[in-house]
């Protein structure tokens, strides 16, 4: 029996016998099509260096913040799960709470992908340790050959404006590495002046004020551009946009340099910039993506003594149609700009994104991201945004993972999912099979190539 025997075929396919075989035959026109990712945030070094993974603690648990949250709301100390943690105690501690994982997004890919790429194909146990230790030593699960089994087209990976991208250069020039890995350009940490170490920040772009301040990530701009990048990533709190003067835009630099701006002020000086980030996009083509809706590192504790990306952010609500009208009114229309939006705000889909991707040429519609990035969440993803503005004017699906070898199970929820939404359009008489058909295919490949430009 091979590992994928070990899951049911038709997972998460509809349950209906006419529909599920309708979206059987879709699912099989995509199942093995090549996966574009434009999102996320593999280490490139992972592909570079090409090291077997150590063992599965480190691989599916201590790694990804989708697992160590969980476990740590079931009462299990992060002190135990990062850091110096003895990854045998860490697989067993993961084990004993599977059953924590029954019915969660991050269930369905540790299942997947313990059973269709590790061929664990059961419950995972503290015994199994040592002989995934063994089976992580072959060559067939390392990255690059895991990149190719995964038939990855495109990996994008999200980096530091200051980034001097050696790391893709060498990956690149490798002979022995045929993929394409290409950067993206993160410039959160240098727009926010209430972000720790900002000033530092500034001081190593050397911007003296505003204007070269601009020039500076102009500049750094073309560098990814020259590197390969297609996109630019703002992840935001909340999405507002305002655009400033010159001289009150200068007035906020020389006061955020200074330490001296009030909460307000920082936020009027992040608005501003995210809407000079348009005008920047507009200008050098890069597709601006904002992800929006979330209170990063909500419990400071964790913060102070394991760092960011430790599973402690929470989703808010958020909005964009008069948050981002000045910026639309200017650049909405601006030939070639594209402007992906996401939102863990379920609500906005039908009520605001859905819409404005329904008018403004630039606006595409950002895929469930993250929390929404789950079975139920992309099947009513698609019934709130499909009837406004189609299939044409989404992202195509995004992985936005740190687990490499969780990406084909990523793209695979999607995939399936979709594929049962199609057939319900086609049994319910709204599409035919031919039409069905040519969206399940656009869906994984022609769609994400527009929206991101590739």
């Amino acid at each position: 029996m091979s590992a994928d025997d070990a899951l049911d075929p038709d997972r998460l396919l509809p349950a209906e016998d006419r529909t599920r075989g309708i979206a059987r035959e879709l699912y099989a026109l995509v199942a093995d099509a090549p996966i574009v990712s434009p999102h996320g945030h593999v280490d490139p070094r992972l592909l570079l260096d090409d090291r077997p993974y150590a063992d599965p603690a480190g691989l599916l648990v201590s790694s990804d913040h989708y697992v160590t949250r969980l476990l740590h709301a079931a009462g299990v100390p992060l002190d135990d799960l990062l850091g110096s943690a003895r990854p045998r105690e860490v697989w067993r501690v993961f084990c004993d709470h599977w059953h924590w994982f029954h019915g969660t997004a991050s269930g369905f890919w540790l299942r997947e992908t313990l059973a269709a790429v590790l061929g664990v194909r059961a419950a995972p146990t503290p015994d199994l340790f040592d002989g995934l230790v063994e089976a992580l030593a072959q060559p067939r699960l390392r990255p690059r050959a895991l990149f190719e089994s995964f038939a990855i087209e495109v990996l994008a990976t999200t980096d530091d404006p200051l980034d001097d991208l050696g790391v893709h250069d060498a990956l690149r020039d490798d002979p022995a590495f045929g993929g394409r890995v290409i950067p993206t350009f993160r410039p959160d940490a240098y727009l926010d002046p209430a972000a720790p170490g900002w000033s530092d920040r500034i001081e190593r772009l050397g911007a003296s004020d505003h204007a070269g301040y601009l020039d500076a990530l102009r500049a750094r701009r073309a560098h990814f551009i020259e590197h390969g990048a297609v996109s630019a990533d703002h992840g935001v709190e909340h999405a507002v946009t305002v655009e400033l003067d010159p001289g009150t835009a200068q007035s906020l630099f020389e006061r955020a340099r200074a330490g001296r701006l009030d909460a307000a002020e920082a936020a009027l000086f992040r608005a501003h910039m995210l809407f000079e980030s348009a005008r920047m996009s507009v200008d050098d083509g890069l597709v601006m993506t904002v992800h929006a809706g979330v209170q990063r590192n909500h419990h400071r504790q964790t913060l102070a003594h394991f760092g960011p990306d430790t599973g402690h952010d929470i989703p808010v609500a958020t909005s964009f149609t008069e948050n981002l009208r000045p910026l639309l009114e200017r650049f909405g229309t601006a030939k070639d700009f594209h402007l992906v939006l996401f939102a863990i705000d379920e609500s906005v889909w039908s009520r605001e994104l859905a819409p404005l991707a329904g008018f403004y040429p630039s606006v595409f519609i950002g895929a469930p991201w993250w929390f929404l990035d789950a079975p139920d969440s992309i099947a009513r993803f698609r019934s709130a945004t499909t009837e406004t503005a189609g299939f044409y004017r989404g992202s195509g699906f995004i992985d936005d993972t740190r687990a490499f070898m969780s990406v084909a199970a990523r793209h695979a929820v999607s995939r399936r999912v979709d594929s049962g939404f199609l057939a319900r359009q086609v049994v319910e008489g709204r599409m035919t099979v031919a039409e069905a058909s040519r969206v399940a295919i656009d869906l994984v490949g022609a769609i994400p190539r527009r929206a991101f430009k590739l």
